[in-house]
């Protein structure tokens, strides 16, 4: 700031004592002129004229100066403003403060900033400020005219009045009329190219009060007040989207840390930079003590030559396909050894470029020890049961009537072994043949009750296998199996007359479900449907298959390819009436 500046003040004070002293020596001639002009004398042509135009000069320049003087006061006091406006982020409250600084500096009574809604475009009136009423944030209908407010946003370009009233200019607004206004400023507030609304400040009372001093004034502060403002409104998106950040940071933490595997992630460096609390109970890490450190050296108890570890990272790292191993591991918490499943993915941006990895740790050691049990107990149940433990886990203890077929066979029977086998080669040779059956039998789902020495007793239509044409499916397996024993017949170079095998099938109620107790159960089926089919097999001779009269009833109509003839009639152990058979071929 200069020294002339500093002392403007003073400078308007002697300009005023000294236009005051060139008034009174201008005075003081005159009254010598007349006093001369008594004796015929006269001043020189000019001088209180002289004096006079000195005087409107001086009159002037103190006008200038004190113009100045005001223009360099409302500066400061803008200067002032635009730190206030810079201060904080409550921009409300700033403005409001800033507001009542701009209504002295310009000797208003009234200013009002106007914003236009972002997304509707509505007005909406953010900051109201009266002198001559209490101040308020807001006003439900403020007495300004909204014709001009209006003309500013949508051209843009200032308005100045020192006389609305009577300004040729307003004369088809009534709110000017209404309110009777005089002095009116409005400019807009500009956001780069963008009108985002206006800065109006009014007199009501007296004209002439705003001048293009004033009209500057407004226009530097209103370019302050839309910086302000647009950077309130970008602070509260930003606010805005930090929440909605936090919120989504928050979630994924949360599923991240309640993920039941284990999840390790790393950069493009193979530097972990996440790892859950399932991989940190896993492997007995400390969360603290292993970011930021390589992911290789966070798992010490990996062979990575036996298990290709680094090798498959590498891939997900050049973001290649997901890969997966298994590994047998000791961990510190465990006595026996652990199975691990590993799962490297790359971790790709929304772009798809791979920035790091993502591996995923699974104890299987349980699961891979009952899979491994499953497989033993295939070779002791029939499929029927081991696809369906679940549901014959939820039968009680008792059972169910339901119409079944059984289908009874012996094999070969024990005397038509050689006596000179020994035992082990005894049975050797009934589980071949009991093996030839099985296979077909699993081939047309057939559930196998039990085995006896070298006989099998299957069942069909049981809850294990629902099958509505079991009838027909009982007769076929028994073609099937008498195909399979002469197949293997051949294949072995051996040719019974007659064949091995008997079958009998019958198809009646029977009543399945679980025997036993609640420590051990077996899944069978008992009645007289089961009796009568063991019996026909026992009256079937060597390689014929014999059937009930109920079997071919139910199935007749789906089996005319197979041929059936019926027999003479025999009487079984445990019936009083005779039973019809058939035989079928």
């Amino acid at each position: 700031m200069s020294e002339a500046t500093a002392k403007t003040p003073q400078i308007v004070l002697e300009l005023q004592e000294l236009k005051t002293l060139t008034r009174e020596v201008a005075d003081k001639l005159r009254a010598q002129d007349e006093v001369l002009r008594q004796y015929g004398l006269r001043l020189p042509g000019g001088v209180t004229q002289t004096l006079s135009q000195i005087i409107k000069e001086i009159a002037a320049l103190e006008q200038n100066v004190a113009g100045e003087s005001r223009e360099l006061t409302q500066l400061r006091s803008l200067a002032a403003t635009g730190a206030l406006v810079n201060s904080s982020l409550d921009v409300d409250e700033v403005l409001m403060r800033a507001m009542d600084n701009v209504i002295t500096m310009a000797g208003a009574e009234r200013g009002f900033i106007i914003l236009k809604r972002e997304s509707t475009g509505d007005i909406e009136f953010r900051i109201v400020r009266d002198t001559t009423n209490t101040a308020s944030k807001s006003q439900d209908n403020p007495q300004v005219s909204m014709n001009i407010i209006n003309d500013v946003l949508n051209s843009g370009n200032p308005m100045l009045s020192d006389n609305a009233y009577k300004d040729p200019r307003m004369q088809d607004h009534m709110s000017v009329a209404q309110f009777v206004l005089r002095s009116v400023i409005c400019v807009p507030l500009t956001q780069r190219t963008r009108t985002i609304g206006a800065l109006y400040v009014d007199n009501r009372l007296r004209a002439g009060v705003f001048t293009h001093r004033e009209l500057n004034l407004l226009t530097a502060f209103a370019n302050q007040a839309a910086v302000a403002i647009e950077n309130a409104r970008l602070f509260e998106k930003i606010q805005v989207s930090l929440l909605e950040i936090t919120e989504i940071k928050d979630l994924m933490d949360n599923v991240f840390a309640s993920i039941g595997s284990g999840v390790i992630t790393t950069n493009a460096a193979q530097t972990v930079i996440t790892i859950n609390r399932a991989a940190e109970a896993l492997l007995s890490l400390d969360n603290m003590k292993v970011i930021g450190k390589p992911l290789l050296r966070v798992l010490p108890h990996i062979d990575s030559g036996e298990a290709d570890v680094e090798s498959r990272l590498i891939e997900a790292l050049r973001g290649g396909r997901a890969d997966s191993i298994q590994i047998t591991l000791d961990l510190p918490l465990r006595e026996e050894p652990s199975i691990l499943s590993l799962k490297f993915s790359p971790l790709q941006d929304d772009n798809g470029n791979t920035q790091g990895a993502t591996l995923v740790l699974d104890d299987i050691t349980e699961q891979t020890e009952r899979d491994a049990m499953l497989t033993i107990l295939q070779n002791y149940l029939p499929p029927g049961m081991m696809k369906h433990l679940d549901r014959i886990a939820r039968i009680d203890l008792g059972g169910e009537r339901r119409d079944v077929t059984c289908l009874f066979i012996e094999t070969r029977p024990i005397n038509s072994f050689p006596p000179t086998l020994v035992p082990e080669e005894l049975m050797h040779q009934i589980n071949h043949y009991l093996t030839v059956a099985t296979e077909v039998i699993h081939a047309h789902e057939g559930v196998i009750d039990k085995y006896m020495g070298s006989e099998v007793m299957v069942l069909f239509n049981t809850q294990l296998n629902p099958q509505p044409d079991h009838a027909a499916r009982a007769m076929r397996v028994a073609l099937a199996m008498r195909q399979a024993f002469i197949n293997d017949y051949a294949a072995r170079g051996i040719a019974p007359d007659p064949h091995y095998y008997r079958i009998g099938v019958h198809t009646g109620v029977a009543t399945l479900g679980n025997v036993g107790s609640i420590y051990r159960r077996n899944f069978t089926a008992i009645g007289d449907t089961i009796n009568l089919s063991k019996r026909l097999q026992e009256n079937a001779t060597s390689g014929q298959i014999i059937i009930s009269e109920e079997t071919w009833a139910h199935a007749r109509v789906t089996v005319n390819d197979i041929h059936v003839q019926e027999r003479d009639a025999i009487q079984v152990k445990g019936r009083q009436q005779s039973t019809r058979i058939f035989e079928i071929s």
